[in-house]
Order: structure tokens, then sequence, then C-alpha cells
């Protein structure tokens, strides 16, 4: 595809075109190979991509997207905003594959991931190919592929779109990070419908303050991005939305009034019985394998998203009682020890806050909670949820999850802080494995270990490095160590 061509997709971005060449491929690595190449010198706040244009050149790069020409001798496309550019450009050089699938977007702090695999399974129920996109990891049918980010950027998010297209996708339950929307990772793209599940403390290294933070969510919801919407009434910033929103939404809830509202509902560690009551006429019961307060929603919301393109609320919960469990999301080990242990993503306070408080809901002795924060992140929630451990678990082990550049004791320390401010009984050992092998040797009879932080994820970053450590496997290794 000529350079010129793909130029003219960037719309208002675009400066001024010096050169031509044919395009073979795309990429935003200086260090990886390419065959006519394009080049996108995205300036960062830590690196300017422009700096290393000569080494894409050295690798293939025919070509380079740019805020300013550089003294090379390449084609240039000179543009207002590169990652704006970068989507367009990605979008038609991978044939537009969002045009012909419909998406479905979930953004919100909290409930994402389980959110997007609930709508997933409803509408394959529904007959439709599903591909997943999301933290952990993409998904075509029940087919694994890899992924990077919540939310890919545009060239690997619209190859995978391709590739899921190719395969006959016909539906696509996406994830929407607050940093896709921030930088620009989804321009130009527009999604069938769109979900809004929560707001809660994360990403301020980021947005700095809340308010930027919901601020960036609710660019959402506009005519821009979406063509309906469903909102959680419960949550407190969701009058907002609703107030400047103009195009058709539902709303779900349990506490306040809504279109889509959860009563008579009972919670067991094996999952969650409720009633779904529609438009306060239709009644359906709902089995759902999940449990917590916190997965009512979550189908709640699922059922909504689903209910605005077209499914009927039978094969809504006929899909929903069929989810066994979503990947580190309040997953359950099978350990075949007297007391549970349950993996779990929460990395926020009203995540770690939630999780607790679910499992005190129906643990027969103990709650132990074993968590950390990460590293170069948001330094200002580490003593929260500290205060969350020590107020709601009856033991606390406190570790690392992914220090990445920082010293994990700084970490801990500051972790600490939180949970000296109760009366509740903590140990704090610094390697994650040690810690998760403490869990399991003082675990009696009807406890529940939440291992709480890491989730799906099957690494620790320390110093820049991923190390592999995948927790399923680290619980059976050290059961099998500890021969149980």
């Amino acid at each position: 595809m000529l350079l010129s061509v793909l130029a003219k997709e960037t719309g208002r971005d675009f400066i001024e075109l010096r050169g031509d060449c044919d395009i073979q491929s795309i990429s935003m690595d200086s260090r990886k190979k390419l065959n006519q190449g394009l080049f996108f010198c995205i300036p960062g706040a830590r690196f300017d991509a422009h700096d290393f244009a000569p080494q894409a050149v050295a690798n293939g790069a025919a070509a380079l997207v740019v805020t300013h020409f550089l003294d090379i001798d390449v084609p240039q496309l000179m543009v207002k905003n590169v990652r704006g550019a970068m989507s367009a450009i990605a979008a038609a050089f991978f044939g537009h594959p969002d045009r012909e699938m419909k998406l479905i977007g979930v953004t919100g702090t909290k409930g994402k991931t389980t959110t997007s695999f609930l709508i997933k399974a409803i509408m394959e129920e529904a007959g439709h190919k599903v591909g997943l996109i999301g933290t952990t990891g993409n998904m075509i049918g029940n087919q694994y592929l890899e992924g990077h980010f919540t939310t890919p950027e545009p060239i690997e998010f619209f190859q995978t779109l391709r590739q899921m297209l190719d395969a006959g996708v016909s539906v696509v339950s996406m994830e929407v990070s607050a940093h896709a929307l921030h930088m620009n990772r989804l321009a130009g793209v527009h999604f069938e419908a769109g979900c809004y599940t929560n707001l809660s403390q994360d990403h301020l290294d980021l947005f700095g303050t809340m308010e930027n933070y919901f601020a960036c969510k609710k660019t959402f919801f506009t005519p821009h991005w979406i063509e309906n919407a469903a909102i959680n009434v419960d949550e407190e910033t969701s009058a907002q939305i609703l107030k400047d929103i103009t195009v058709p939404r539902t709303t779900y809830g349990i506490c306040n009034n809504a279109d889509l509202f959860a009563r008579d509902i009972e919670i067991t560690e094996n999952g969650v019985h409720f009633i779904m009551k529609l438009f306060n006429t239709h009644e359906y019961p709902v089995q759902l394998r999940l449990t917590g307060m916190f997965n009512v929603y979550n189908a709640l919301a699922a059922a909504a998203v689903c209910l605005n393109v077209g499914v009927n609320p039978e094969v809504i919960t006929a899909a929903l009682a069929k989810v066994k469990s979503v990947p580190g999301r309040a997953e359950i080990l099978d350990t075949n020890t007297p007391y549970k242990v349950l993996l779990d993503y929460s990395h926020s306070p009203d995540a770690l806050e939630n999780i607790l408080t679910a499992v005190r809901t129906f643990t027969r002795n103990r709650v132990i909670s074993l968590f950390g924060c990460g590293g170069d992140r948001d330094t200002g929630k580490r003593p929260i949820m500290g205060e969350i451990s020590g107020r709601l678990a009856d033991y606390s082990i406190l570790t690392s999850d992914n220090p990445r550049t920082e010293d994990p004791m700084d970490i801990l320390r500051a972790v600490e802080e939180g949970i000296k401010q109760t009366d509740g009984k903590y140990i704090l050992i610094e390697n994650r494995r040690e810690a998760i092998r403490h869990a399991l040797q003082i675990g009696q009879d009807g406890d529940i270990i939440v291992l709480a932080g890491k989730g799906h994820e099957t690494y620790q970053e320390i110093m820049g490095v991923k190390r592999p450590f995948d927790e399923k496997v680290v619980v059976r290794e050290l059961l099998e160590e500890m021969g149980e």
C-alpha cells in the first residue's frame, strides 16, 4: 500500500507528505526488523522515538511518520499527532476490520475483565463467533492469542481484529482502559455498545487526580465512540454521565432505580443466585457460579449490554449459568486442602475491599489476605490497602507484587503504615513465593486464603525484568513440596 494512500487516512492530523513509497509493514518499535516498513516516531514522556528513527531505517523502515521532518533520506509524513495518525493508518493497513464486526467496549476501574468474559459467553450463546480483547489476553472462541495491554496499541489492535475477522469472528467484547482513551489508541474506532462499571482510585500516577481520571472515562460515552450505553446507577459518578449522555442507554443496579436490577440475592462460596428484573415487569432467575456481590454487578452489566444489542433475556440467563470461572478473578484453586485458596487480581483499594468483604460473608473460619502493591505506580493507595486488609482480614501477609524499579521493602513499609492503624495481625515476607508458602503452612480447616494482586499474571517484574511467576503453578509446587 502506498504511503500517499495511507496519508489520506490521517484526516485532520495530516500536515505534509514528502516522498512516497510502497509500505509492506508498520511498526512503533525501532528494534523490529521490517520489510518496506513504516515507522511511527512517537514523542513520549521519557523517550522521543524521533531519536530512534535512524535505527528503524537501518532495520528496514522505508518511511517515517513524524511531527517534524528529520534529516534522513526516506519519505516522511508529518502529522499533528503521531498516535492518532497511527490508529488511522493501522486501521487502513489492515483493511478496516472494525467496520465488519460489532465491537462492545467495557470501561471502569473494576469489573472490566469479568464483564467482558460474561458478554463473550452471552454472545456465543446467542450464536455468534466472539473475540475477546483484555487484561488476561486475547481470544478467538476458546483459542488464546498473545496480548500485551488491556487495550492494545493500534497496530496490535487492528492486526488482532484482522486475525479475528479472518477466523469468522462477528462480535468482539473488549476492555477499554483509561490509558487507551488518554493515549488515543482507539482513534476512529466506533463501538456498537459501551458499558460503565464503576470508578475508584487507580492510575493516579498518570492522571494526577480522580477528576481527570473520571473525565477521561466519561469521554467514551458520546456518539463519537458508541451507539448505546449500559450504566451502573449505583456508581455515584454515573449521574454525571447520565446527565450529559445523548445516546440510548440502559441502566442497571441493585440499590437504586434501574431498568435492570437484581433482587433476592443469595451469595455462597459456590456462586450467586438472584432474580434479574427487567423494566420492573419481567423476572428471570440467574444462577451464577462466580461468587461475590461484585459479580452480581458484573452479570447485570453484561446482561444490560447484551440486551442493548438485541439478545433475549432467556439466552442471557442460560449463558451466565454456564460460566465456571474467569482467570484470576475470584478464582478458587483446586487444592484439595481443608482450606480454600482464592486467586484474585485485586490491586486497588476498592478491589481489595470488595474481595475481602465478599470472602468474609461465606468463610467458615479465618480470612488470610496476602497482597502487595506495584512499584512505579500510585503510591497513595499503599497505606490505604494496608488499612483495608488489617480491618477486614484475620491475618495479613504483606509481600511483593510487581516492584518494578522500586525497592520492594520501601513499598511494603508504606503498606505497613496503613495496617498499623488497625488491630489486624500481620507479617511481612518480601519474597512472594515464601509468603505463599507461609500462608499454606498456617492454613486451617475452613480458612480462605486470598492471594491478591497478581490474578492471571504469570510473571513478577523486578528491576525491569519479567520473571516467571504463575501463582497457580507456585501453589501447586508448594503443596507438592509440603506433601499435601
